[in-house]
C-alpha cells in the first residue's frame, strides 16, 4: 500500500474532514496510477475520491476505539524512530556488502613483481 496513506483512527484531536479526503486522494491515484488525470478524467477521480472519502468516514465512525487515543506528534515521533531503524539496516547492509566486495578485489590483484 501507499506509503502516504497513514492512520486515520481514534486519534485526539480527531481525524478532520479534510485529512480524510487527502487519504482518499492519495489512494485513488496509487489505485489509478495518475499524479494528474486528463481533463476527460477528472470527473470521475472526483466522484472516486468522494465515494472513498464517505465511505473512509463511515467506516472510522463505526470502529470500536480501544486503547489510549493516538496523538499527531506520537505518531510522527514513531514515524522517526522507524526511519533511523529503518536507516541503520540501510548502512549496515551497504556496508556489509562492501567488505566482500574488498576482499575479493584484494585476493584478484596480481602479485608486485619484486
Amino acid at each position: 500500500m501507499c506509503r502516504n496513506i497513514r492512520v486515520l483512527h481514534h486519534f485526539e484531536p480527531p481525524t478532520s474532514p479534510e485529512e480524510i479526503r487527502a487519504a482518499a486522494e492519495q489512494y485513488v491515484r496509487k489505485v489509478s496510477g495518475l499524479t494528474k488525470p486528463a481533463k476527460a478524467d477528472v470527473a470521475e477521480i472526483a466522484r472516486a475520491v468522494e465515494a472513498i472519502s464517505r465511505a473512509t468516514a463511515r467506516l472510522l465512525d463505526n470502529l470500536p476505539t480501544r486503547g489510549a487515543a493516538r496523538t499527531r506528534e506520537g505518531e510522527r515521533e514513531r514515524a522517526k524512530a522507524r526511519w533511523m531503524s529503518r536507516e541503520a539496516r540501510i548502512v549496515s547492509k551497504a556496508s556489509a556488502a562492501k567488505a566482500p566486495a574488498r576482499k575479493k578485489a584484494a585476493a584478484t590483484r596480481a602479485p608486485s613483481p619484486r
